[in-house]
């Protein structure tokens, strides 16, 4: 994997917003990309700002290679992230990217850097729960694009165009590797506060995965269910960042009274 990938490719600030209080660091799901936080910023508290992470091989970084384990993603991202610690940080994350925020939040720690003030986990399990499903990053094309269709995550019109398929299925594939060749290793719990967020019918995580994420934390603990699948964040959408938001502003009150990292 190359090394010379630079910060400021790694975090978008879409609205930059110097007052803030807070930033949001926002990780997408497999496949996706920092588009899918666009319209964030206007539902949020004034006080945070938003920073949706662009993952190389998504979006505006088409052309570059996609991680496929988690351990150097995490270390890259570190390096990225570390610039943007002179304010208070919270993490969300959802489904592979409520993993990765999990790991960089314990690879900022053993950097002995600021850690997040807050972690959103969404649509994934604790990350001490073990797997249910086998691995399918590895199977053949038909067969991968046959479990994309189950997972209702990738439009139909994306999997009928074949074009499009070349260039989504190496980064899917990537990704999927990340969350499937994860092997969880056992430290002290965080000691940010943790909230899991889950849909009414994603059958992939269930409520017993969310409430396992309270072994996480030291810290305060909570979980939301929301209408919808394992996509809740899209389909959800107001209902879900209503909550986002309230739970923010507790953030700001907690951190408001902290300059600098």
């Amino acid at each position: 994997m190359a090394t010379s990938r630079t910060a400021p490719t790694w975090i978008a600030r879409p609205r930059p917003n110097p007052g803030a209080k807070l930033s949001l660091l926002c990780l997408h799901y497999s496949g996706g990309s920092a588009h899918a936080f666009r319209g964030w910023p206007d539902k949020l508290p004034a006080a945070v700002e938003l920073l949706p992470a662009q993952l190389p091989g998504h979006g505006s970084r088409i052309g570059e290679a996609p991680f496929s384990r988690v351990e150097p993603l995490v270390q890259a991202l570190a390096d990225a992230v570390t610039p943007h610690l002179e304010r208070p940080l919270a993490f969300f994350g959802h489904s592979m990217g409520a993993l990765v925020a999990f790991e960089l939040a314990r690879e900022l720690r053993r950097r002995r850097l600021p850690g997040p003030a807050h972690l959103f986990a969404a649509s994934h399990p604790a990350p001490q729960t073990p797997p249910r499903d086998p691995p399918i990053h590895g199977l053949p094309e038909a067969d991968f694009v046959n479990e994309l269709r189950r997972f209702d995550g990738t439009p139909q019109a994306a999997l009928e165009n074949a074009e499009l398929m070349g260039l989504l299925l190496p980064v899917l594939r990537a990704d999927f590797a990340v969350c499937e060749t994860y092997a969880y290793a056992p430290e002290p719990p965080l000691d940010c506060p943790i909230s899991a967020y889950g849909g009414t019918d994603d059958a992939r995580v269930t409520r017993d995965d969310l409430r396992a994420w309270r072994e996480q934390t030291s810290a305060a603990f909570a979980a939301a269910i929301f209408p919808g699948g394992h996509f809740f964040l899209h389909t959800a959408e107001a209902q879900f960042l209503g909550c986002l938001a309230q739970e923010l502003e507790a953030v700001v009150r907690a951190v408001s009274g902290r300059d600098g990292p």
